[in-house]
């Protein structure tokens, strides 16, 4: 089992920043990839970026240049730096983590208005 526990969302004006943090807990030490993925309302969940284990990384379209992932494998911690953010990026932010199983965190909401 791996828990997963977001942070890091809020309210941010557009052209902001904001940065998410994803710790995991448990059997993490065998995490072969961790993520963000987001659901904007009436929306299906849309990947975001991806990290695998040795650091490669994949962006969805729609955030490339302005998103960028990292992790601490130290800490078992994966973050999402968001950097001009836009209207759209609005949506309920998910970590997840691939390690045999799939494992979701709760969600952490990020608005961007004005």
């Amino acid at each position: 089992q791996v828990q997963l526990v977001e942070s890091g969302g809020g309210l941010v004006q557009p052209g902001g920043s904001l940065r998410l943090s994803c710790a995991a807990s448990g059997r993490a030490s065998i995490i072969a990839s961790m993520g963000w993925y987001r659901q904007a309302p009436g929306k299906q969940r849309e990947i975001v970026a991806i990290i695998s284990l040795f650091g490669s990384t994949n962006y969805a379209d729609s955030v490339k240049g302005r998103f960028t992932i990292s992790s601490d494998n130290a800490k078992n911690t994966v973050y999402l730096q968001m950097d001009s953010l836009k209207p759209e990026d609005t949506a309920v932010y998910y970590c997840r983590a691939l390690s045999g199983d799939v494992y979701w965190g709760q969600g952490t909401q990020v608005t961007v208005s004005s």
